[in-house]
Order: structure tokens, then C-alpha cells, then sequence
């Protein structure tokens, strides 16, 4: 039988259980219909509450969809986004160039190898886009806001409380992915969700049991070595 996730924490110290976490991890983007259990939902939001924020703030709230209300939601959501450019509360950003922009490619190219897209059928790549809206077909989302007053610092640390979040999910057996594409509708989830102008929008976090067979879900993504991102200083 497969080790699980309580067996590697009763065997591995804990240094090795959150790599090993870190590493399990990955954005689902395809979900079972199956709806987790309330319980389990607030363990996962219990755990991400420890998360560390600037003064102890805690700026993130979530609203979070279950049953029908993930369905209204969904339907809702693929209608509006039909037309019009992005309207994120958080500027999106300028553009990807260097070596983010081979990232960003590499990333695309894996998951359109995956599920059969060609490269340059837009029709295609359209469509997988748009899954964004369908929630990858998730039980549940967390839409996550942050108060308008802490600016980027407060959306700093919601960027924790989501990694936070998506890592507690994994714990317990749970996958998610984290959606930037849902903050490009802010105007509309402020009026759907009632999200006071006091608030921005962050993302929305996509959870619920993983499909493992779906096509989507069978890449994973690559991580730059150290020497790219660290500059010692003596």
C-alpha cells in the first residue's frame, strides 16, 4: 500500500514532511464533483489561520462556495466571462519577459501537451482557458479579498495565507489551485459575493478531491535551482 501522508508524518522529521508537502502539491485543474465535508473545510482554514502577517494583521478573509451555491456561482461566472478585458482590483501584471516569460511558456506548453492541445490552435487553447471559469469542475472556491487600506503588503500576505491554505489542503488529502483569473472579474464578484469597496480582491482558490485520471492533472511543473534565485552576501 501507498505511504500516506500521517505515515510519512510519524516517520520523517519535520523539515521533510513540508518538502515533502511543498513537493505533492500541485494546481489541479481537474476535480471530482465530490463535496468536502464542512469539517474538513474548516480544518483547512483553521490551519491556514496560523499563517504569519505584517503586525499580526491578518488581512484575508474568505467566502467560500458549497452545493448549489458553487453551481449558481459557476454559471454565473462563465456568463460574465464571455467579454471584456480583466478589471482586477491588484494590477495584473505589465507583461512576462526573460526568463519569466520561458516559465510562463514551458508551463503552457506542458499542460497543452497534456490535454492534447496544438500549438497555435487558439480555438483549443480557448477552450482550455475557460475552464478557469468552470472552476476545473471544483466542489468548492475560496475567494480570498484583503482590505484595501494594507495595499500590497496586505496582499502579500494573503499570498501566504493562500500557500498556507493550498498546503493544509494537500494534507488532508484535498487538492486546489490557486486563480488569479478569478480577480480579473472583480467589479462583478464584488457585486455577487456583496465584497465592500473596502476590500480587493486577491484570487480565488479552486479545491475538492482530484481527478488523477483526467489528463490535466498527469504533468508537473519544474522548479529553478538555487543559484537562480540566491545571492549570498558575506
Amino acid at each position: 500500500m501507498p505511504m500516506t501522508v500521517q505515515d510519512f508524518a510519524r516517520e520523517t522529521d519535520p523539515a521533510e514532511m513540508l518538502e515533502q508537502l511543498l513537493r505533492d502539491r500541485h494546481s489541479c485543474r481537474a476535480f471530482l464533483p465530490d463535496p468536502v465535508d464542512d469539517e474538513v473545510i474548516e480544518r483547512i482554514l483553521g490551519i491556514a489561520q496560523l499563517t504569519p502577517s505584517w503586525c499580526n494583521t491578518q488581512p484575508w478573509q474568505a467566502i467560500v462556495t458549497r452545493g448549489a451555491g458553487t453551481t449558481r456561482f459557476r454559471d454565473a461566472l462563465l456568463e460574465q466571462a464571455r467579454g471584456g478585458p480583466p478589471q482586477p482590483d491588484f494590477a495584473f501584471p505589465t507583461g512576462f519577459h526573460g526568463v519569466y516569460q520561458a516559465r510562463r511558456r514551458t508551463c503552457g506548453y506542458q499542460l497543452y501537451d497534456a490535454v492534447g492541445v496544438a500549438h497555435g490552435d487558439r480555438e483549443a487553447s480557448g477552450r482550455q482557458a475557460r475552464e478557469n471559469f468552470r472552476l476545473f469542475g471544483a466542489p468548492h472556491v475560496a475567494i480570498v479579498t484583503s482590505d484595501a487600506a494594507l495595499g500590497p503588503y496586505g496582499a502579500v500576505d494573503c499570498g501566504a495565507f493562500v500557500t498556507s491554505f493550498m498546503l493544509a489542503a494537500r494534507a488532508l488529502g484535498i487538492a486546489s489551485i490557486a486563480q488569479a483569473a478569478l480577480a480579473g472579474f472583480a467589479p462583478f464578484l464584488h457585486t455577487y459575493f456583496g465584497i465592500p469597496e473596502d476590500r480587493m480582491v486577491v484570487c480565488g482558490i479552486s479545491f475538492g478531491l482530484e481527478d488523477t485520471a483526467h489528463p490535466a492533472n498527469c504533468f508537473r511543473t519544474g522548479r529553478a535551482p538555487l543559484p537562480e534565485v540566491l545571492t549570498w552576501h558575506d
